[in-house]
């Protein structure tokens, strides 16, 4: 066995059934631990998106910090991800992606919360947080506590060069290169000079861009997968109900959606979980980092406003595409030239392709680009925030997001299959510490949301504007 297909095979474990179990596991229980607050307040963390409190400790505003998060939230994995989450576990995969998320909004919020309890303020007066923050000063024993910080932010920096960086950068390559013909060498100086002039310049640097590329790029998905949904209107009804009957059919054939599709609801709930959590990263300890920059008067504010960006990923971005390829009928296509079904980046041009046509590739290039170069800005951040908590030197800081930079030219124009198997693992790594921690300080989370429910929520749901500055610490 060589090293690639032994790294493949450690990955697929990594993220196997076990590991989802935890996963969702984890989120099903602070659900319930939390009394579905974070279900109940969710139009209420909505509005809390555009709240401006200024005068609270932190970098960035909270508005800037869900776009930091989701920028590095969005990639991939909300096109390629749900095609070929349909095509392996069926369009059934689309109902568990859903379900994954609705339980993820309460690990996403938990994370978050522990995030801004715990954050620090470092040496040249940035705030850094995180999970393994939270382990080191919220865990009563502290030898533990350390042992699972260290073992998160050597997984986070590992999986910030592979998943964050070098598979992203390929993406923003093969798109350009497939629609434009453009060289993947000038894709890749191009994307190295933007890199610098966005990293080297700090968070704040990164808030102000996530903010303008990502509502931009969300904006443009949203209105190219409108049109197609609009224009395929009279086959969606037949689709929606072909996705809910094969979530839950025991095993099924995919009809009129998908006919050489088969899957059964075991196969379309791992598939579907899997690209969920991979599209929307809660739990994995990745997006709190972002969380812990922000200006916020209490922990639980910033944890609603966190937790919408599985909602806006996981139900609103990803389910966009889902109903895109149900909605064109190109599901189940197989490929002449290769006798396999079409999946990925293909299918979903394919799906475009049913009302836009040969511009399709174009529409859905760009789309790929604009979310894979925000998802390498927001794990720039991950993997600094988690290098700063192992080494605080600037200097190492420094070339760390110079180092980053260079790497997207690798990724742009090598396929490297072990380190994109290596990263993989480690970005599931990361999870584990992390589901440990929220578990771990599970009555942490509990109070500061019951707090923040009385002390906020109430009043402010009746027109109150309640700002705690100064009366909630940190920690």
């Amino acid at each position: 066995m060589d090293l690639v297909t032994l790294m493949a095979d450690v990955n697929d474990f990594v993220w196997g059934p076990v590991m989802l179990a935890f996963l969702v596991g984890t989120g099903i229980f602070l659900t319930v631990r939390l009394k579905f607050l974070p279900w109940r307040n969710l139009p209420y963390a909505i509005k809390m998106i555009v709240s401006r409190r200024d005068n609270s400790a932190g970098d960035i505003s909270p508005f800037q910090s869900l776009m930091t998060a989701l920028s590095a939230t969005v990639g991939t994995g909300n096109i390629v991800g749900v095609s070929t989450a349909m095509v392996l576990g069926g369009p059934g995969a689309l109902v568990w992606m859903w379900i994954s998320a609705a339980f993820g909004l309460s690990t996403k919020y938990g994370e978050s919360v522990l995030a801004v309890k715990y954050r620090k303020t470092n040496s040249v007066g940035e705030m850094a947080g995180g999970p393994m923050y939270a382990m080191k000063y919220g865990f009563g024993n502290k030898a533990i506590g350390s042992a699972l910080a260290g073992l998160f932010a050597l997984f986070a920096v590992c999986a910030s060069f592979g998943i964050g960086n070098m598979t992203q950068a390929n993406s923003i390559s093969s798109a350009f290169k497939a629609s434009l013909g453009l060289d993947p060498v000038v894709v890749g100086v191009i994307l190295v000079a933007c890199c610098l002039a966005v990293l080297l310049r700090g968070i704040r640097s990164i808030g102000a861009v996530s903010s303008v590329i990502v509502p931009a790029m969300a904006a443009f998905y949203f209105v190219a997968a409108m049109v197609v949904i609009i224009v395929n209107a009279s086959a969606l009804p037949a689709g929606i109900a072909e996705i809910f009957r094969m979530a839950f059919a025991p095993d099924a054939v995919a009809g009129g959606v998908g006919g050489s599709i088969v899957a059964s609801m075991l196969t379309s709930m791992r598939w579907g979980i899997a690209r969920g959590v991979f599209s929307n990263e809660a739990g994995l300890g990745s997006a709190p980092i972002a969380a812990a920059a922000a200006k916020t008067d209490h922990a639980s504010r910033q944890g609603y406003v966190n937790m919408t960006g599985t909602f806006f990923d996981t139900m609103i971005i990803c389910a966009l595409t889902g109903l895109v390829i149900a909605s064109s009928g190109m599901l189940g296509t197989v490929d002449p030239a290769t006798g396999k079904v079409v999946s990925g980046a293909d299918l979903t041009i394919l799906a475009f392709s049913s009302v836009f046509g040969e511009a399709a590739k174009y529409i859905v290039s760009i789309a790929l680009a604009l979310f894979a170069f925000s998802t390498i800005l927001g794990w720039e951040y991950y993997g600094e925030k988690s290098l700063e908590y192992l080494v605080s030197n600037r200097a190492v800081i420094m070339g760390y997001r110079v180092l980053f930079s260079l790497v997207a030219f690798v990724g742009a124009t090598q396929t490297l299959e072990f380190v994109w198997n290596f990263s993989d693992t480690m970005n599931g790594l990361m999870a584990i510490p992390n589901l440990i921690c929220l578990l771990w300080l599970n009555k942490d989370i509990a109070h500061e949301c019951f707090e923040y429910q009385e002390l906020v929520v109430e009043k402010e749901k009746d027109g109150e504007d309640v700002d705690l500055t100064g009366l909630t610490p940190s920690m």
